[in-house]
């Protein structure tokens, strides 16, 4: 009995041989037959909450409102998990109002019907509902089956309450009496995924639709479910018609203000005329206020409050006075001040004649924010990036301690290389390089190194330290097809990029052996783009001659190679839909396969899901489908650790570092 531990190690030995041996095909089926060998779920004393390490005091809809004894309230919502209504008395500033929006992260829009409802958005596809100066919040349930984030709402007549919906391109009526239903009989226009803007037009009873990620104007009629394109063609090569604003009862016709992405362009539309009077730049469009009984609008434009006459817009832009951001919401108050709720929770009063202005400073509670990337950094510290509301956070293992550094959107990507931290930052692909010996500032460090044009968010980053190069890989704009591979030259200091390297894939995952480049890609592209492709490729790619020497599927009929890195034995270990593959960079071919996790039979877009790494002890640890596992090198048999569990980092240590939405969460290896 004494021999058996050898011959244990003999049997895995002599399994691993027969697997490499084996056809790709037979591989595949081989392996997957062993998938449900799982081994039980890991002790849970090894694991460690850290907590949540990023928050942000980031405000999305926001809406001036009276209650019912006419007191001037100012209501928004502050991102989070879950998200928080906020209600403020204008006259104070004191908070009266804090509550949950429970599922939602957070509300682009909300709307105030005449029959004193304020209704909020969910990000869950959900709709809310507050009496202004009560304490409490009604959850009005899912707007409509499948729709999973509300972005717009407007008010229509006699209470009723119109939403605009992602991923189906829908727009949902909601009534008191008669519940929801859907005022579009189904997606607005075929094949595309948001609506993400609205206006209703009281006079003709019609709503107008911003539709994106390929740009469309859809006329509405609520009542019979008929829709009409109304966009010229001019501006269908824009990405989306992102607000919507009426200006009504003006000399000439009513007019609807339309404002395209990408760029910033806001199309005056005459609704009498069905014409284009006018092209404006740099105005936001969150917000728009008119003067009543006047062609008089006011906005914001670089951080000014501004004055347009809408019946002569090529006219210049009156400037109010400073405001120092974008407005969030804009009203008149009682005694005809203009009102202004910037982004970073500042109101402003103006006096429109005298230009004599005010300020007050809301207390906006700062709520935890989902992490969205992290990485073991070069000062031992765990850092870490915040989804959407932006900024990174870190954690150092010896002390405990975390700290946040504002000033960044939302980071999808992280390489190390040398002192240095490499990001890829969303939106627009921003590249930057942070020297992690010199403190945090954010205009300074991290550098700006640059971005490419069509390009939206680099998840893949590589140091390739002989060539002093680090590689991005990225996926394209909103409704766009085709990545890129970009160099940043560390000595030139210039960026090069080679787009469409696999025609319509984006690049997700880097790794370097035998001096090549190997690119995994997905067949998703930007959101709102259709896959054109059947199955994702393994590219090995000279970084000298700029030339593609290899492209296989490693495993047939995978959407996406999200993970890439060195494994045993000189080998490539990647993850593709679930399944794990090993290729030999010498014989250019797939050794072995092996099931890791199912996924689902029908899913969206796909940029990440899996990541890998090799522990000291040489057994490799990963994520995917929010499972923690560990693969055994040379059987590969899988573990499952735990089950909510995403995102991956390693320390020195071997510690394991991953996140359960705003949380960090460290597990220790046996």
């Amino acid at each position: 009995m004494k021999n058996i531990p050898q011959l244990i190690r003999l049997a895995c030995l002599v399994f691993l041989l027969q697997v490499v041996a084996l056809p790709a095909s037979a591989q595949t089926g081989a392996t997957r037959a062993q998938a449900d060998t799982l081994h039980p779920q890991a002790d849970s004393s090894r694991f460690t909450n850290l907590g949540p390490q990023l928050r942000a005091s980031m405000i999305q809809g926001s809406l001036f409102v009276k209650d019912s004894a006419g007191r001037e309230l100012l209501y928004t919502v502050v991102r989070g998990e879950p998200a928080h209504l906020l209600g403020y008395e204008l006259a104070s500033g004191k908070l009266l109002l804090d509550q949950p929006l429970p599922g939602a992260d957070g509300a682009w829009d909300m709307a105030y019907s005449p029959d004193g409802w304020l209704y909020v958005p969910g990000a869950s596809g959900s709709l809310f509902r507050h009496r202004p100066g009560s304490p409490s919040v009604e959850n009005l349930g899912q707007a409509l089956q499948g729709e999973t984030y509300v972005w717009s709402l407007t008010t229509g007549k006699n209470g009723e309450i119109f939403g605009a919906t992602y991923p189906g391109c829908r727009v949902f009526r909601y009534h008191p009496k008669d519940g929801f239903s859907d005022a579009g009989r189904g997606p607005l226009v075929a094949g595309e995924n948001y609506v993400r803007s609205l206006a209703f037009h009281e006079k003709s009873g019609k709503l107008y639709a911003g539709v994106g990620s390929h740009a469309h104007l859809v006329e509405l009629d609520p009542v019979t479910g008929q829709k009409k394109e109304i966009l010229p063609a001019k501006y269908k090569n824009r990405e989306f018609v992102y607000g919507l604003e009426l200006v009504t009862g003006i000399k000439g016709g009513d007019r609807l203000m339309a404002l395209l992405n990408s760029g910033q362009t806001t199309i005056i539309y005459n609704l009498r005329t069905h014409k284009v009077e006018a092209e404006l730049d740099s105005i936001d469009m969150k917000t728009v206020l008119q003067q009543p009984g006047t062609p008089w609008v006011y906005v914001t434009s670089g951080g000014k409050l501004c004055r347009l006459d809408i019946s002569r817009p090529t006219a210049p832009l009156q400037v109010i006075g400073e405001t120092g951001a974008s407005a969030n919401a804009l009203a008149l108050s009682g005694d005809k001040q203009v009102q202004v709720l910037t982004y970073k929770g500042v109101v402003h009063r103006f006096h429109p004649a005298t230009r004599v202005s005010s300020q007050q400073q809301l207390e906006i509670p700062g709520q935890p924010i989902p992490i969205q990337s992290i990485i073991y950094g070069p000062d031992d510290r765990i850092w870490m990036g915040g989804y959407l509301a932006g900024g990174h956070a870190t954690y150092d293992p010896q002390t405990g301690a975390s700290q946040e550094y504002k000033g960044h959107d939302q980071t999808e990507g992280m390489a190390v290389q040398g002192d240095h931290i490499y990001m890829g930052i969303y939106p627009h692909g921003k590249l930057y390089a942070l020297d992690t010996r010199q403190p945090w500032d954010a205009k300074t460090n991290p550098a700006y190194l640059g971005s490419i044009p069509g390009q939206s968010r680099a998840f893949a980053i590589l140091a390739v330290e002989e060539k002093k190069k680090v590689f991005f890989g990225t996926v394209p704009e909103y409704g766009q097809l085709g990545g890129a591979l970009i160099a940043w030259d560390r000595q030139a200091n210039t960026l090069d990029a080679v787009v469409n390297i696999v025609p319509n894939q984006s690049v997700v995952s880097l790794a370097q052996a035998g001096g090549l480049l190997y690119l995994g890609t997905s067949i998703s592209g930007g959101l709102g783009a259709q896959a054109s492709e059947k199955e994702a490729r393994l590219v090995a790619w000279d970084m000298d001659r700029k030339q593609k020497l290899m492209d296989i599927a490693p495993v047939p009929g995978a959407m996406a190679i999200t993970a890439l890195i060195n494994g045993p034995g000189n080998t490539l270990w990647g993850m593709a839909d679930g399944q794990l593959f090993i290729f030999d960079p010498v014989k250019k071919a797939v050794i072995a396969t092996r099931r890791v996790h199912e996924v689902p039979a029908t899913r969206g877009h796909i940029w990440r899901s899996a990541f890998l790494g090799i522990h000291p002890s040489g057994t490799i640890y990963g994520t995917g489908a929010n499972l923690l596992f560990s693969i055994d090198p040379a059987s590969l048999a899988v573990t499952i650790l735990d089950k909510k569990a995403s995102l991956f980092a390693m320390d020195k240590q071997g510690y394991i570092y991953f996140k359960r939405n705003t949380e960090l969460w460290r597990y220790q290896p046996e």
